[in-house]
């Protein structure tokens, strides 16, 4: 079978979504592909690289999600629609998240789509320091908001035993640890709400800032 880099990669993506992250190898890869593993490392020297190239793809093909619906004057929905579209992306995929973070960016396409949301707020007034910062703390709180969530829930609606909510509540003595108990079903379940919290009260910041 003659494959190309971009067959490898979406083969990678759907091997992640079947083993999970830290299963996933250029060997495993190899043999769902029906390859040997000397040919996968021509196109990919370590996994470290294949990762890099899989996140890559995975931001450009979610970059349209990244985009209000509309072309809005106001700034903070593009903040907003680009927090709600990273975190759209990320969960698109098992391990999303910790796939894409710490990865270099092989191409620009992503970035394309960046440049056009900093435009925005640069042409709202915002400094270009203070809209680097914003759009990069929005990218920051998801990311480690989406692999929490992606701990607690590794398969769509499947809940990891490790974080049965009753379970922890049991261990916490209601007297010492009154407002644990109740943080709970905040931190561990209802992820789509937490999450707008955050970003709203992060967008609300800017938002204080800029007055």
């Amino acid at each position: 079978m003659k494959v190309n880099r971009d067959m490898v990669v979406r083969a990678g993506l759907k091997l992640l979504n079947e083993v999970g992250l830290e299963k996933l190898t250029l060997r495993l890869l190899a043999s769902e592909l029906g390859i040997q593993a000397a040919t996968l490392y021509w196109h990919f020297k370590s996994k470290e690289e294949l990762i890099d190239e899989m996140a890559t793809l995975v931001l450009a093909d979610g970059a349209s999600h990244l985009l209000p619906a509309k072309d809005p004057a106001d700034w903070s929905v593009w903040a907003t629609s680009f927090g709600l579209g990273l975190r759209k992306t990320l969960l698109a995929y098992r391990d999303g998240a910790r796939m894409v973070a710490g990865t270099r960016l092989t191409n620009t396409e992503y970035m394309k789509t960046a440049e056009r949301i900093g435009a925005k707020l640069v042409a709202s007034g915002f400094t270009v320091r203070r809209t680097v910062v914003l759009l990069s703390t929005i990218y920051d709180y998801t990311l480690s908001l989406v692999m929490e969530e992606q701990a607690v829930f590794p398969r769509f609606n499947k809940r990891s035993p490790q974080y049965d909510i009753a379970k922890r509540n049991a261990e916490l003595d209601p007297k010492e640890f009154p407002l644990l108990r109740q943080a709970g079903p905040i931190l561990f379940d209802r992820f789509d709400r937490r999450y707008k919290e955050g970003l709203d009260l992060i967008v609300r910041g800017a938002q204080n800032r800029e007055k």
